[in-house]
């Protein structure tokens, strides 16, 4: 039996949906035949996304806000049946040196990063484990297993999203369901052009350089894919992943161990 057909008719919640990692995992899901709930703040890159699966349906919600991600459930729920899987992988980030970073810029960072990934797999614990069954798999980043200069909050709110899995883990171990972090390296996705543009406005370097720059953390030399990503939460998913739980799981090729 392949993954794909023993998860194939469950529920997946994916937040950040609309473009990059969260649309592969997505796309990705929903081609293994599970029904695929994604979150966003921007309706037309939902709607884009699920134009693309039948299985794919867009629902507007805010991560940092707790009634949205509620009524976010309300709504996933009665449509599609409790929430077997969710992935949080909604996120963003800034650049700049700690000592020019404003309480705003830190506060918002951490509320998208890092509280946003409690509210998304908190209304979705206490059925998971009723069932004793269900996957939550949150996408942090290496940044939260090292540290990196001029991203601060960045890395303290990913650092934050590992304890989190590792806390959920415990909990959940003895319920059936299972709590894991992904932790890729730079991932080829719009974030990753917006982090080439801050530098090549900050340096004066060209875009060559600037994406050698980065590409050059990753021992491999390259960007991490976006559907690699969406391979291993797959692989997470699945009957065979059914004793991983509170992993941090680096996908960077070898940055990180």
């Amino acid at each position: 039996m392949t993954v794909a057909t023993a998860i194939a008719g469950k529920h997946a919640l994916v937040t950040g949906g609309g473009s990059g990692v969260g649309k592969a995992i997505a796309l990705t899901l929903a081609g293994a035949g599970i029904d695929v709930t994604i979150c966003g703040r921007r309706e037309a890159a939902l709607t884009e996304v699920a134009t693309q699966n039948s299985r794919v349906f867009g629902i507007v919600a805010d991560v940092t806000d707790e009634a949205s991600m509620a009524s976010l459930y309300a709504q996933a729920e009665a449509a599609r049946g409790p929430i077997d899987i969710v992935v949080a992988n909604a996120g963003m980030a800034g650049s700049s040196p700690a000592h020019k970073t404003s309480l705003d810029d830190w506060q918002r960072t951490l509320d998208v990063n890092l509280t946003g990934a409690f509210l998304t797999v908190k209304p979705a614990l206490a059925g998971m484990a009723a069932r004793k069954a269900g996957r939550i798999v949150f996408i942090a980043s290496t940044a939260g297993l090292k540290g990196y200069a001029y991203v601060a909050p960045y890395v303290a709110a990913k650092h934050g999203v590992v304890g989190l899995m590792r806390a959920l883990a415990t909990e959940t171990a003895k319920s059936g369901v299972t709590v894991n972090a992904l932790c890729p390296g730079f991932v080829e996705t719009e974030m990753l052009e917006e982090s080439i543009q801050r530098i090549i406005e900050k340096t004066g370097r060209s875009v060559e350089q600037a994406r050698s720059s980065l590409a050059s953390v990753n021992p491999q030399g390259r960007f991490i894919q976006p559907q690699e990503v969406a391979a291993a939460v797959l692989w997470l998913c699945g009957d065979a992943a059914a004793s991983i739980t509170g992993q941090s799981l680096s996908i960077s090729g070898g940055e990180t161990w």
